[in-house]
């Protein structure tokens, strides 16, 4: 460990002092960006604002039916009805005596629910093939904003990724210009 002496810390402590910034004693100074530049922060008022838009075009999948259009199903009893007709029909040919009667019966049953489920499937099929197409859409949206304000009595335009609204923070850089006059 070494061990300095304390009026030598005290020494140090002091020069350091006067190399301070400014704003860290209270005072409001400009920000150097680096040695030979001055930099500071104001307000602009903002006197014109124009949204400026881009088309976006997206592909999405879409279903595509050829052949006859898809129709709703609509009320399937008329199906029901021809169906237990023809199966009942079907059941009395097929049994004799007492059994005719519940051959009947069955087959009515049978028949209305095959005679249904047809005029469903029937209603609510497309005759043709179907497909996924790819369909191209356009949209527009906001991609930036021309800005126009005015710093200290001047006019000035930006394209800004934000609406800034009725101010805009600037940075104001000083510079001197090296005219190429020589010392004199």
């Amino acid at each position: 460990m070494i061990r300095r002496p304390i009026h030598g810390l005290a020494l140090l402590a002091l020069a350091a002092a006067g190399s301070v910034p400014a704003q860290y004693r209270g005072e409001a100074v400009p920000v150097a960006a680096s040695g030979s530049e001055n930099v500071t922060y104001a307000y602009a008022q903002v006197t014109r604002v124009d949204p400026v838009y881009e088309t976006v075009r997206t592909r999405v999948p879409e279903e595509r039916c050829d052949g006859e259009p898809v129709r709703d199903g609509g009320d399937p009893t008329g199906g029901t009805v021809i169906g237990a007709i023809a199966g009942a029909a079907l059941g009395n040919q097929v049994g004799k005596g007492d059994g005719r009667k519940a051959a009947t019966v069955a087959g009515a049953i049978v028949g209305g629910a095959i005679g249904r489920n047809i005029d469903r499937n029937d209603g609510s099929a497309s005759r043709g093939g179907c497909r996924i197409v790819e369909v191209e859409r356009e949209s527009r949206r906001v991609a930036s904003y021309d800005v126009e304000y005015v710093h200290q009595g001047k006019t000035y335009m930006s394209r800004l990724p934000y609406d800034p609204g009725d101010r805009l923070r600037v940075r104001v850089s000083v510079t001197p210009v090296d005219e190429g006059i020589g010392y004199r």
